[in-house]
């Protein structure tokens, strides 16, 4: 007996829609589970991990801060992906662009001017496109695998963070602790409503780049072309698309929203560059890319549904005493859920019977 998956010969427009609220259910449903096992009540950990964040203004705001990165970083990533260029390493693209964008306040510390913080966020994009063009290099010219290149790429950039942080760039004045100098106030991305919480501009700038995403590939010759290849390479050949510059493109293009995230949030939420800048934003946008069905529209709403885990992740240790480690195994049952779910809608399973025959001796 073996089990093959074999292609629906028409997939469900209701179940491609449903797929998604499905793998949140099975989700809640496991996450109780879970929660029964280390013995703590299901529905008041449900409560904390779900509820709790969105009874207050303030837990809004963070809840803002938190998806902020994970929807940029996702948008980019949602290009990769239906490209059929599967970019692992946004989290070390999200740091690089928080050291390069970090350049400015801290290396010209005394440079107060309008433009600091423009620039920031340049070279923030700029570091980041840069860092993510070394898989795209590998890929094109060398035919290298781009999830282990990217992957790799990761712990170099961490590695290189910390490097700084303890050396050239730690502060002076910082009694011997591994930060750098603290922002200027032109270096630091303004709130949006600083009386009630501290959700910052880089929320508006990342609903404002999945919309023009949205209407990239919706709309334009370049969305037609990653479309295209990504379903057939071959296909795309024929009306005229180069393969290996959407390579190049969907990786510069991933890694600049990958940078430009990185540098709000060390501008934006933290105020000085450290060794640790984020809870795995790179790693977590993956989720959030297919449980918005690399759609960038979609990929607001999963994005704020990630940034509730991270947030009620906090909130339930305080609350019922749990490790942060859960939090993580949310965010894997929803990937798990999530794939599951679309290839049961794209294929069925068959169980296929072989009988084995032996020959008399």
């Amino acid at each position: 007996m073996r089990i093959e998956l074999e292609k629906r010969p028409q997939v469900s427009k209701l179940f491609a829609f449903v797929s998604p609220l499905l793998a949140l259910v099975l989700t809640l449903i496991f996450g109780a589970i879970m929660f029964t096992m280390l013995g703590k009540d299901p529905v008041e950990a449900l409560d904390a991990f779900f509820l709790e964040p969105l009874l207050e203004v303030w837990s809004l705001h963070e809840l803002a801060v938190k998806a902020a990165p994970l929807i940029l970083i996702a948008v980019g990533l949602a290009v990769c992906y239906r490209s059929n260029n599967w970019n692992i390493g946004a989290e070390g693209q999200f740091t690089i662009g928080a050291i390069t964008g970090s350049y400015i306040p801290i290396v010209f510390y005394d440079w107060h001017s309008p433009l600091v913080l423009p620039l920031m966020l340049i070279l923030g994009a700029l570091g980041g496109a840069l860092f993510a063009a070394i898989p795209a290099l590998l890929k094109a010219h060398f035919n290298t695998n781009e999830i282990l290149t990217s992957l790799m790429l990761v712990y170099i950039a961490q590695l290189f963070l910390d490097w700084l942080i303890r050396g050239a760039w730690r502060d002076p004045k910082g009694f011997n602790f591994p930060v750098s100098r603290d922002f200027a106030p032109e270096a630091i991305v303004p709130a949006i409503w600083e009386e009630s919480g501290r959700a910052h501009w880089a929320f508006i700038f990342a609903i404002v780049a999945a919309v023009l995403v949205w209407f990239m590939m919706r709309f334009t010759l370049k969305g037609f072309e990653v479309v295209v290849l990504g379903q057939s390479e071959r296909a795309g050949r024929f009306a005229g698309f180069s393969s290996k510059k959407m390579i190049w493109f969907s990786f510069l293009f991933s890694g600049a929203l990958a940078g430009l995230a990185g540098i709000c949030e060390v501008s934006g939420s933290i105020g000085h560059l450290q060794p640790a800048i984020s809870p795995g934003y790179g790693f977590t946008a993956i989720i959030v890319a297919f449980l918005g069905r690399l759609n960038p529209l979609g990929i607001i709403a999963s994005g704020l549904v990630l940034a509730l885990t991270y947030l009620g992740g906090e909130a339930a240790q305080l609350s019922i005493g749990v490790s942060d480690k859960v939090t993580r195994v949310f965010q894997g049952l929803i990937l798990f859920f999530v794939l599951s779910c679309d290839t049961l809608i794209y294929y069925k399973i068959r169980i296929v019977w072989s009988r084995v025959r032996g020959s008399a001796a």
